[in-house]
């Protein structure tokens, strides 16, 4: 386990592979875990070094301070992630909310950014699942908390339809998050809106989206594909919320392929 300070306290992240430097972000309440079997097969090209990360307070890095846990926060985390490792810039990629701070990080700090792609990420926040609103109220999330039973009530019904790696992955990683990153990185999610920004991304771009996501609705592949023109968008149709574990080989290949093509 490899950790950074940053300044709002530690950044946990994992590391395999040689070669130019890959960055991969998890969605809410999640982990680097998330990547654990597409980090391997990444890293298995030979080609390069990958980077999962865990967003403050959530899996393994600082719960103990209170950062805004606003999505322009967790850009900052990515870009002194950077900075502190020495990377001048890599491909970008980031599942649900990890995309939406993907994007923003690409419109932050272009120079950052050489490729960016969205798994089942919301550009429009009202896109995302009306159950995962509720965990944006503060009395809402409390409960919830000091109710653990009633927490996995609510995340079963939400993933009834996903595999059991799924349920599993999400009911560990859902124990190690904050109440205060839980209801405050959703909220502001929620009120995110990227339509009138997508035109200043110039980076080569990937969107690979479920078709039968029920967290993030699938038409957000088209908001993106409006506002960057030129992204490539691998709609998955065996998928839900967690393509690279629903249908991994296609994952896996659509995701090698724009990592390697040297043409964007």
């Amino acid at each position: 386990m490899s950790s950074i300070v940053t300044t709002e306290g530690i950044v946990h992240y994992e590391m395999d592979g040689r070669g130019a430097p890959v960055l991969l972000l998890h969605g809410w309440i999640s982990s680097w875990a998330v990547w654990r079997e597409t980090m391997i097969h990444i890293a298995e090209q030979q080609r390069f070094r990958v980077y999962a990360l865990d967003f403050w307070g959530f899996g393994e890095s600082a719960k103990e301070k209170t950062p805004p846990f606003k999505i322009s926060s967790y850009v900052s985390m990515v870009e002194q992630f950077m900075e502190i490792m020495g990377i001048q810039s890599a491909p970008v990629i980031g599942h649900s909310m990890g995309g939406t701070v993907s994007l923003c990080l690409t419109l932050a700090h272009p120079t950052r950014v050489r490729k960016v792609a969205v798994v089942g990420s919301p550009i429009v926040g009202s896109s995302l699942n009306v159950l995962l609103k509720l965990g944006s109220v503060r009395w809402i999330a409390n409960a919830l908390f000091r109710i653990p039973a009633a927490l996995r009530l609510v995340i079963w019904y939400i993933l009834a339809g996903d595999s059991r790696t799924v349920q599993r992955m999400i009911f560990r990683d859902v124990s190690r998050v904050s109440v205060e990153s839980f209801f405050r990185s959703i909220g502001d999610l929620w009120r995110t809106d990227l339509r009138q920004g997508l035109e200043q991304i110039s980076v080569p771009t990937l969107g690979i989206f479920g078709e039968h996501d029920n967290i993030v609705h699938p038409n957000q592949s088209r908001d993106l594909a409006t506002g960057v023109p030129h992204a490539r968008i691998q709609m998955m149709p065996g998928s839900r919320h967690f393509p690279m574990l629903d249908e991994p080989e296609l994952f896996r290949k659509a995701l090698l392929d724009f990592l390697m093509d040297q043409d964007g």
